[in-house]
């Protein structure tokens, strides 16, 4: 039966027009699915940039803590163990374990986040905070001197240690200051340098009483000797020989040792002469925290160690001896120091690379809009409204730019974990957003009112107006205000990056000035303006006589680049940012590295350096004739080094304490080596020789006056008159001739340089190396066999290579350069769309073109070359534009950028004065060279393809193009 036929009420609910946003997309699959891959793109990398910041500076908070120096990361609570008016039996009672660990768990529980104790590293007990000394005569005492021991009564050594002989001290029944006996373990080191074992009795003296006798009843052996319970005191796990400080030389030495209690025999302490100590030692665990945590984190430390937490600590639990010493303060206060410098630096590869992804979504929208114009106009000529038009071009780009976004937040999670969420969403709706509205905004202004078609467009005859003339003036304005502003205080804004005060209330990219830091995008906006408005004329001069030549490529060729959109400012202006930020970025890397060479030669002076150690620091001859003839040697300086050498008194009557090194040399030699490495360049006839050797009757000659080079103190401490010098190599007089603040020998210290043949005593001390190939393990076999056959000496050897090496990065270093790196390669990748997209735009009229040129005689040849010559001008105005304008934001902005932070860490103690921001030759030259090779291979491309279609598809009658 059929059914029956819709009455009049039934097809009216018919729906008979397809939907807007359907039926365009399945219109164009194509370029949706381009338009969804450029956002995808886009929001990854606007999401993965606040949360790379984030891990990176998070994983430097953290790795700053844990590799710190156990000594100066823990957190230490201590507190005197006697105090007036207390009983004895109650200070005993104090001391004891029970009362030690019940006051470390209220201690730990007190902690206020983020500070948490990490309870594997934390240790607490009593030890004697003076050593006491071991009065037994079998015990080793060079030089006379007894050993000096710590005792303490640590808890947990059986967590701790593994038992290696005998078993772990115990405090059996209970011990008093009166106690005679009690037990210890030591280390394996500890007694085979101290010469104990197992039934050993250790005496030291006691106070009112007699001595006390300390049976070693075990031998331990740290299970990780680097953890904080061992690492803070280190003579804990090995001892150690410390001079005694006299005037005597070489100084008397003496061994430091602990021995290891059992915690309820602390109060035996009581009865010694080491002034006993209740401590608590909190090692920090880092694992939670992230660098959102270090403001808060500074303020909880500061209150621990003079503030309302430790007046808390000091009521209800320690007492009011208590008192919290740590160096976790200083750690966090470097941490924000790197994180206030690098900041900055990051902030203009972000702020670049955000610009340039800006312009391309700007232009993906344009380029849809003008491939729709038609469509558009006759839309808006037949009645359609700007709102309606806008609303459905929203819509339609809403529903591909949307979840391509979320697709690329997605990602930027997966690939980029241990960041915080709400920066990342942020970014990423700003990139769906502008990926949103550029085609409905650009079609509503272009199509504000009805247009007539067939309107020439040139480049050529385009006359800004006044508007455009008050936005560029606007530009150039704020490009000038931000450049002058980095020049005068930094990178780091108001505060200075470099300063520790103004880094200290730092917090990353929430302090950064944005507008100095977005003073290379403004440069490359106002260049792209300016080159754009300077673009016509010389094609208006070229384009004469080239209309005089017998062949028509070249005429045709500048004819279709004067008739080129006058939109054309957004690709150029791509470019430019684009080119820019990849020189500023390779510009920073390139000077990163060499701010590692100049420190790697800093620390060495050369390419080697070999140095004697021991009481008497003297090369034994035939070692730098050795070392000369070593694989990959070039040349080898000897140079006597002295350190400490006093200077005489000034007018005021100060001396230097520590005293100057004073470097004997050979001159032409030296002034050679220090000129390959940069180090204090001099003449060698600054240093000549006065005669005599330094001699006078078999004696020294204290009246030579010997010319000198000192560094800026030493000479200005000297003056400019013959001062007195006394020191190992012979007594004389000096008179400073030169200046310089380096030198090989003493690289970043105050020195004094002089001839070494005016010495008394001119036997090297320290050789030093240069060549371009130096094999490192030949160079130590040779020292090494001179080793062996010295007597009391050793040697160092010191490649700079490998001081190079130890210059590794920290993960917020290695984060910095990471976002540079990805930077220069999606900047390079934006510049190819850019190009891509602008070429794209004219691409239909190119392949016309050329169709109607084949039907005038134009050869495959010269249609190649046409749609080359055409593409050169504006790639050649981007290519020398972009590495000019590189250059000069280089300039401009590098006394406001110092990579100091970016290259060495803050615990570095390379004297590196400065690393300043230079242009990267190949940074500017590469990306230009890379956009001209891009265009080139696109009119190719472009060529080729039109070769492949027919004519007749593209000459169609009635076809406007």
């Amino acid at each position: 039966m059929r059914a029956p036929s819709p009455g009049p009420r039934d097809r009216s609910t018919v729906r008979v027009v397809a939907p807007w946003v359907r039926t365009r997309l399945r219109t164009a699959p194509g370029a949706a699915a381009a338009m969804a891959v450029l956002v995808v793109f886009t929001a990854y990398l606007a999401a993965a940039f606040p949360r790379s910041v984030d891990a990176y500076e998070t994983n430097g908070l953290r790795h700053d803590i844990s590799t710190a120096i156990a000594a100066e990361s823990v957190l230490e609570v201590s507190a005197a163990a006697s105090g007036p008016g207390v009983p004895q039996a109650g200070r005993e009672e104090t001391l004891r374990g029970a009362w030690v660990e019940q006051a470390q768990r209220e201690i730990t529980r007190s902690l206020r986040a983020p500070v948490r104790a990490d309870e594997g590293g934390s240790a607490y007990g009593v030890r004697t905070s003076e050593p006491v000394e071991g009065t037994d005569p079998s015990l080793p005492a060079p030089d006379s001197l007894p050993p000096m021991f710590t005792l303490a009564a640590q808890a947990d050594l059986d967590r701790h240690s593994t038992l290696r002989e005998g078993r772990l001290p115990r405090a059996d029944g209970a011990v008093t200051a009166r106690t005679g006996e009690v037990e210890a373990a030591v280390t394996a080191e500890t007694a085979r340098s101290l010469r104990l074992k197992v039934g050993s009795v250790v005496h030291v003296p006691g106070v009112d009483r007699d001595e006390l006798g300390v049976r070693i009843t075990g031998i331990v052996a740290p299970r990780d000797p680097d953890n904080s319970y061992w690492a803070v005191e280190t003579t804990l796990g090995s001892p150690a020989l410390v001079t005694k400080p006299t005037n005597d030389r070489p100084q008397p030495r003496y061994w430091r040792a602990s021995l290891l209690l059992a915690p309820d025999a602390a109060p035996v302490l009581l009865g010694t002469t080491g002034e006993p100590q209740l401590y608590w030692r909190i090692a920090p665990d880092a694992k939670a925290l992230t660098a959102r945590d270090a403001p808060l984190l500074a303020s909880r430390i500061a209150s621990l160690e003079n503030g309302p937490e430790l007046a808390e600590l000091r009521t209800d639990v320690v007492g009011s001896a208590a008192v919290v010493a740590t160096g976790l303060d200083e750690i966090v206060a470097a941490h924000r120091s790197m994180r206030a410098a690098i900041a900055p630096v990051v902030t203009v590869a972000a702020l670049g690379i955000g610009a340039v992804a800006a312009v391309v979504l700007v232009m993906a929208g344009g380029l849809s809009a003008a491939r729709r114009q038609a469509e558009l106009a006759l839309l808006r000529s037949r009645g359609g409204s700007s709102l309606g038009i806008g609303g459905r071009l929203l819509a339609e780009t809403a529903v591909i730019a949307v979840p391509a976004a979320a697709v690329g937040l997605l990602l930027a999670v997966l690939t980029v974990p241990e960041a915080r969420l709400l920066p990342a969403v942020a970014a990423a709706g700003g990139a769906a957003l502008l990926a949103c509205a550029a085609l409905p905004v650009r079609a509503v202004v272009r199509h504000r009112r009805p247009r007539p078609h067939g309107g020439r467009e040139d480049l050529v005859r385009a006359r800004p107006s006044r508007r455009r003339t008050m936005a560029e003036l606007t530009l150039l304005a704020l490009a000038i205000g931000a450049v002058f502003a980095l020049r005068r205080r930094g990178a780091g804004g108001a505060g200075g990056a470099g300063e520790v005060g103004g880094a200290g209330e730092a917090d990353g990219l929430a302090d950064v000035d944005y507008l100095v830091s977005s003073a290379p995008v403004l440069v490359g906006l106002i260049a792209a303006l300016v080159l754009v408005r300077l673009y016509p004329l010389p094609l208006r001069v070229a384009g004469r006589p080239a209309g005089r030549l017998r062949g028509a490529v070249g005429f045709l060729s500048l004819a279709r680049a004067g008739r080129a959109s006058s939109s054309g400012a957004l690709p150029l202006l791509a470019l430019l940012i684009a080119l820019t930020t990849a020189a500023f970025g390779g510009s920073v890397l390139a000077g990163i590295d060499g701010a590692r060479e100049r420190a790697a030669v800093l620390a060495t002076g050369a390419d080697a350096r070999i140095g004697a150690v021991g009481s008497s620091p003297v090369l034994p001859d035939g070692l730098a004739g050795a070392v000369r003839d070593s694989a990959g040697v070039g040349d080898v300086t000897a140079v006597r080094v002295e350190y400490g050498v006093p200077l005489p008194s000034d007018t005021k009557g100060f001396r230097t304490a520590l005293g100057v090194t004073m470097i004997g040399v050979e001159p032409r030699a030296y002034a050679r080596l220090a000129r390959q490495t940069g180090l204090g360049e001099f003449s060698a006839d600054e240093l000549t020789a006065v005669g005599g050797g330094g001699v006078r009757d078999g004696g020294s000659d204290p009246g030579r006056v010997l010319p000198a080079i000192a560094s800026p103190a030493v000479a200005e401490r000297l003056g400019d008159q013959p001062r007195d010098i006394q020191s190992a190599a012979g007594d004389f007089k000096v008179r400073v001739v030169g200046t310089h603040t380096n030198t090989p020998a003493s690289p970043g210290g105050d020195y004094l340089l002089v001839n070494a043949a005016d010495l008394t005593q001119r036997a090297p001390t320290t050789l030093l190396v240069s060549g371009a190939k130096l094999d490192g393990g030949a160079l130590r076999r040779t020292v090494a066999g001179f080793d062996e056959t010295s007597s009391g000496a050793g040697f160092t050897v010191r490649l700079r290579t490998e001081e190079r090496k130890a210059f590794v990065n920290t993960p917020m270093q290695e984060g910095a350069e990471r976002i540079y790196s990805a930077a220069i390669a999606a900047g390079a990748g934006y510049a190819l769309l850019a190009l891509l997209l602008s070429l794209s735009q004219t691409a239909p009229e190119r392949v016309t073109l050329l169709a109607r040129l084949r039907t005038m005689g134009l050869t495959t040849r010269q249609g190649r070359q046409l749609l080359g010559l055409e593409v050169l001008p504006q790639a050649l105005l981007a290519a020398v534009g972009g590495a000019f304008v590189g250059w000069a934001t280089i300039v401009l902005l590098a006394p406001g950028v110092d990579l100091v932070r970016l290259a060495l860490t803050a615990t570095s103690d390379v004297p590196l004065d400065g690393a300043p921001l230079r242009a990267d030759p190949w940074s500017l030259v590469l990306p230009a060279v890379g956009v001209l090779g891009l265009a080139a291979a696109v009119s190719v491309v472009q060529a080729w393809w039109a070769g492949r279609q027919g004519s007749v598809n593209e000459l169609r009658a009635g076809d406007s193009r």
